[in-house]
């Protein structure tokens, strides 16, 4: 636990959008991760590329990018920043989807945030295109895998 105030809550611990007007823009990268644990059956339709509502990871791609440029509109107390940068890959696995994505941008702030929308909204359209065949498709594990820039530096999780 740490002394040090909530950032996001004024004297009255009122919520509150933290100032970054004096911080200068530096170069900001984020990393984040999760998955799409489906069925067999999806799994087989998904590496036949013949699941009927299509091409479930080009749909999922597009939906983690837009997510991660409308994260602000999500998260109250997140800063609109831009995003330069947004990639996302899925990969098919044995149990279904893994996702990864990095943002970057050139900002006050980090895109922790817009990464791990940018996971969950990819994640969420893989569900949407695969839940008629399963309706037990869930998301798991989404996290930060690591940032760079910043105050703070980089840092990376630990998944040894």
């Amino acid at each position: 636990m740490t002394d040090q105030p909530f950032t996001h809550l004024d004297a009255d611990g009122a919520a509150r959008m933290v100032d970054v007007t004096a911080k200068q823009p530096t170069v900001r990268a984020a990393t984040a991760a999760g998955s799409v644990q489906v069925s067999a059956e999806v799994v087989d339709l998904l590496r036949s590329g013949e699941v009927p509502k299509g091409d479930v990871l080009a749909v999922a791609r597009i939906a983690g990018i837009q997510a991660a440029k409308r994260t602000p509109d999500l998260l109250p107390l997140a800063h609109v920043i831009g995003v330069h940068g947004c990639t996302v890959d899925l990969e098919i696995g044995d149990n279904g989807v893994d996702i990864t994505a990095t943002v970057r941008t050139a900002d006050r702030t980090g895109v922790e945030m817009e990464a791990l929308t940018c996971v969950a909204v990819a994640a969420l359209a893989v569900i949407d295109m695969v839940k008629a065949i399963d309706r037990s498709a869930r998301i798991t594990d989404v996290r930060v895998l690591a940032k760079e820039g910043g105050r703070s530096g980089t840092w990376r999780r630990d998944e040894a």
